[in-house]
């Protein structure tokens, strides 16, 4: 009886398996952390070739781990990392590295892209951003590589389209992913062939555009010896890795919040239009695996590294102290941090130290604002919990400009951060709204795995498979209205001081680099 699903996340920081059951229980799961390489300043890459064994030595521990007959896998899906890009050849092998969302070294190519980005917002669903449309005129003007590309690619499905032995000429991308291409319409789900023309783009070179649930392929027999799966078991497209959480998370009515708490800070919200966002460029209207739902969402690229980088590089000797009193170095940084008053009496951090993207800003960098004496430790803790709230804050206000009657009824947090109460309390009161979290903790592969059993029949209704699977809340985190209305104006000394130091971050790169 083949009545399980396998559902992998490739992620940023690693890869996850998990194998469900027909009542979405977890009976098997596997971890394995990524490896990321910084070749250069703004530089970031992933070697293809290890994420593909990370998913194979994944598979095969969460099989074991599961106990189950692998004859009784009914499908598989796979869903990744969404902003990079990489590339095949003809045989299906890299041709790139994986291009990773943290590079910046497509950074110049934005200002070609400048003279069609109204354009792009229209049809894709976002600004301009380190995302497809810049990596792909960065390739473009590398002949030596560009030559020998068949197809652009997510590693999500590079993988998926290696296990199932397939040609560059079979690669593809499902509609999930087109809000980041630049190229594609995330209304229609098909590529823009007269702007790829304008930038000399060979539409070849760009995969057919499918559902989630297509099935791409089925699992070859040397990759079956080696997961452990049943041979030909059928391969969905999957999704990408915030559109996997969104339905994992069970976020499949409008008027729901969703804020993912991990390497990166993510918050969206769920809607039923397309509406892109002008005025403030920030948002990204990405397509939901649901048909006829989308998810306007924005992110701050290292949102959950900065409390690691401030970890690490500012107490390191407080965090080997913790650790060897079995201690979580963070859980002791957010006691300190929530005996300071809200406002960090009057501190403020940018997040944003590889830059801002949403909306982009390559030339943004982190910093402390208000710094006096009076200032420690735990003000300079809060003072990052609270940047992400002042951010979230802000790309709420850009949602009520395409969705002006939209009324959040509560937030859904998952991710590691979702463990904190302290952060959780000051994004609650923050923005206003309820903070709640799911006995579940993981999302995405729940997501994959959904996709999967409904590309085979077992789970014939997507959206209420997704609701009964989410189960209910078993937390909740009050947002107090009176320190909503507090915390205005910090909200708009952020705004204002990102809008202020901009230009300024600007020209103090110009100068710096003319030193070399």
């Amino acid at each position: 009886m083949r009545d399980h699903a396998i559902g992998i996340d490739i992620g940023t920081t690693g890869t996850k398996t998990g194998i469900y059951d027909r009542n979405g229980r977890l009976v098997g799961d596997a971890f394995e952390e990524s490896i990321l390489r910084y070749p250069g300043p703004g530089q970031v890459e992933q070697d293809p070739e290890e994420i593909f064994g990370s998913a194979i030595r994944t598979i095969r521990a969460a099989l074991k781990a599961s106990g189950l007959d692998a004859s009784r896998i009914a499908a598989m899906a796979l869903d990744g990392q969404m902003a990079g890009i990489m590339a095949v050849d003809g045989d299906w092998n890299p041709v790139t590295h994986y291009d990773s969302w943290l590079d910046t070294r497509c950074a110049p190519w934005l200002e070609e892209l400048r003279t069609h980005e109204s354009e792009i917002i229209r049809t894709c669903g976002m600004a301009l951003a380190f995302n497809h449309a810049p990596r792909f005129l960065y390739w473009r003007d590398k002949p030596d590589v560009w030559n020998r590309i068949a197809s652009f690619i997510q590693p999500a499905g590079y993988v998926a389209g290696r296990l199932a032995g397939l040609s560059g000429a079979d690669a593809f991308m499902d509609r999930t992913y087109l809000v980041f291409s630049g190229f594609g319409s995330g209304e229609t789900a098909e590529w823009n062939e007269t702007l790829l023309a304008r930038y000399r783009l060979d539409r070849s070179k760009f995969p057919r555009i499918v559902e989630p649930w297509e099935i791409i392929g089925q699992l070859t027999s040397d990759w079956a010896r080696k997961t452990g799966l049943p041979e030909g078991l059928p391969i969905a497209a999957g999704c990408g890795d915030q559109s996997a959480n969104v339905l994992g998370g069970g976020l499949v009515d409008p008027g729901v919040v969703f804020d993912t708490s991990g390497t990166a800070s993510v918050f969206a919200t769920i809607i039923d239009h397309f509406g892109t966002d002008t005025k403030y460029k920030c948002l990204m209207t990405c397509p939901h695996v649901i048909r006829g739902l989308y998810f306007p969402m924005a992110y701050v690229a290292g949102g959950g590294l900065n409390l690691r980088w401030f970890r690490d590089s500012v107490s390191p000797l407080e965090k080997a102290e913790c650790e060897s009193k079995g201690i979580n170095p963070y859980d002791a940084l957010a006691k300190e941090a929530a005996a300071i008053p809200p406002g960090s009496e009057k501190l403020l951090f940018l997040p944003h130290l590889s830059g801002r993207n949403t909306p982009i800003d390559p030339d943004m960098r982190g910093a402390f604002l208000g710094l006096t004496w009076r200032h420690g430790k735990p003000h300079m803790v809060r003072a990052i919990m609270e940047s992400i709230a002042y951010e979230y804050a802000f790309y709420l206000r850009a949602v009520r400009e395409i969705a002006p009657d939209y009324d959040p009824h509560h937030a859904i947090n998952i991710g590691g951060g979702a463990r904190s109460p302290l952060l959780r309390q000051i994004k609650a009161d923050v923005l206003g709204i309820d903070y709640r979290s799911l006995e579940r903790e993981e999302f995405g592969t729940l997501g994959s795995a959904i996709i999967a059993g409904h590309a085979v029949g077992l789970f014939p209704d997507m959206a209420d498979t997704a609701r009964r699977f989410a189960g209910k809340p078993v937390a909740e985190t009050k947002a107090r209205l009176e320190m909503t209305a507090a915390y205005t104006p910090c909200v708009d000394a952020y705004i204002d001081a990102l809008a202020t130091l901009s230009p300024y971050f600007a020209r103090m790169n110009r100068t710096l680099s003319a030193q070399g």
